[in-house]
């Protein structure tokens, strides 16, 4: 590999953490675990799609009047002359691409670990979005804050303060979040396994996922915040711990 991959982020207005998005944190997380050298564009988000059509990136959904969805992360591979979009992909790309690093989803494990990605984001993922999305909407620049809460209000029918629970509705949903996290850790607990990963000892895409979950409430809710002070001690501790065996990935490159 001679020439570094281009990563393509969204900026935030974190003083440390100028990453924030779970999804392109998987990727960031992903090239740092196999060592990978990469660099990374900062893209705000009215200018995603023009950059991935300039770049030739597919769309990765579909919009409510049925045109494409351009989103990140997108990667492109200067070695191979390669554009690759969705983090999940990228994650089976990077693998794929170059099997003398670290493995993401080692021999026979791709199975297992997607059923692990459906599962966890099903416990977790919608009710931590909608007790983190106003922050992350608060986190962004001005040009990407307002494309966010515009395209958001019009998918949601209504006003971001709105859809954010609040009193006991938002009580609840945190409750929902905390349980959530349990049953990922009951996961663990349940187990003979000594180690903590997914895995055991080793890492692999499961834990990226996890973190790049972890990382995102941690930067858009603030470090000091009620909320993250709420996660980190759920489950005995095991979530702050579990960003902690991860730092050795946050390459903010």
């Amino acid at each position: 590999m001679s020439s570094p991959i281009v990563f393509y982020d969204i900026p935030g207005k974190h003083p440390k953490y100028n990453a924030w998005s779970p999804n392109t944190w998987k990727t960031r997380y992903a090239l740092a675990f196999k060592g990978l050298p990469f660099k990374t564009e900062y893209v705000e988000y009215p200018d995603i799609e023009a950059l991935c059509k300039k770049i030739g990136a597919k769309p990765t959904d579909t919009k409510k009047d049925g045109s494409p969805h351009y989103t990140f992360p997108v990667i492109y591979d200067p070695n191979t002359k390669t554009v690759v979009e969705d983090s999940l992909n990228i994650a089976r790309y990077l693998d794929k691409t170059y099997p003398d690093t670290p493995r993401l989803f080692p021999d026979n494990t791709h199975v297992l670990q997607n059923a692990f990605l459906a599962a966890s984001g099903s416990a977790v993922m919608m009710p931590l979005f909608t007790v983190v999305i106003l922050a992350t909407c608060n986190n962004l620049n001005p040009r990407s804050e307002e494309y966010f809460r515009r395209t958001r209000e019009v998918s949601f029918s209504k006003a971001l303060e709105d859809f954010v629970p609040a009193g006991e509705e938002g009580a609840k949903r945190w409750k929902e979040v905390e349980e959530g996290f349990d049953k990922i850790a009951s996961w663990f607990t349940d187990s003979d396994q000594s180690g903590p990963f997914v895995m055991g000892n080793i890492p692999s895409y499961a834990d990226v996922d996890l973190a790049s979950r972890l990382i995102w409430a941690k930067v858009v809710l603030g470090e000091d915040s009620e909320g993250w002070g709420k996660i980190k001690q759920w489950s005995g501790g095991r979530w702050e711990q579990h960003l902690k065996l991860m730092e050795k990935y946050e390459n903010l490159a």
